[in-house]
């Protein structure tokens, strides 16, 4: 696991959900219909992991995002108080029968570039080796050069195309796969990456 005495990693709860459901807004804008987190937590095959700034001041509620702005997530009359935490980004994975998918990652816009998207991705693969996964995938936009780059220092591999993918402009999604990450090899590789990331952002 990448450690930093800044950055808190640690397993969503209910509390989080107003707060990743603004970090979802501002990363996929035309996401539609946004993801029932709810569900999310509750379904066993998800893992859904978030990163806090531990340096921010506590949120207080009139801070939140309101309950009303992301429609569907808060249908429960008595959902759990959000947290005090400021949750600055977020990852979800599926725990398939061998392979886990990754279902989503994103970062706020105002912490990008600081190594947090390579750190969740980082988490979701060692939570894939954890649980026996043979494998972890993904889709991304073929536009997004930035995030496949990421996905390839990781060893991600382009394995096929979903054509017209995305609903808000058709755009294909590239599925890429990891090759199989229970091999020595592989292990050697994210112990490598890890330790890469510590030198740069540990501190």
């Amino acid at each position: 696991m990448i450690t930093t005495t800044r950055y808190n990693l640690r397993a969503m709860t209910e509390a989080d959900i107003l707060q990743v459901a603004a970090i979802e807004h501002e990363s996929f804008p035309t996401t539609w219909p946004q993801t029932a987190y709810r569900r999310e937590l509750a379904n066993h095959l998800a893992r859904y992991l978030v990163v806090v700034d531990r340096s921010h001041p506590p949120i207080l509620d009139a801070d939140q995002p309101a309950r009303h702005t992301f429609l569907g997530i808060f249908k429960r009359k008595n959902p759990a108080a959000p947290t005090t935490d400021y949750i600055v980004g977020y990852v979800g994975v599926w725990l398939m029968v061998d392979q886990a998918h990754v279902v989503a990652i994103a970062v706020r816009e105002a912490y990008r570039g600081l190594g947090l998207g390579e750190m969740l991705l980082s988490e979701a693969v060692d939570l894939a080796i954890e649980n026996r996964q043979d494998s972890v995938t993904l889709e991304v936009r073929r536009s997004n050069l930035l995030a496949q780059r990421l996905y390839e220092k990781y060893r991600f591999l382009k394995v096929g195309v979903r054509k017209r993918y995305y609903s808000d402009n058709h755009e294909d999604a590239i599925i890429m796969t990891t090759p199989p990450i229970q091999d020595d090899i592989y292990a050697e590789h994210m112990t490598y990456l890890r330790d890469a990331w510590q030198a740069r952002w540990g501190a």
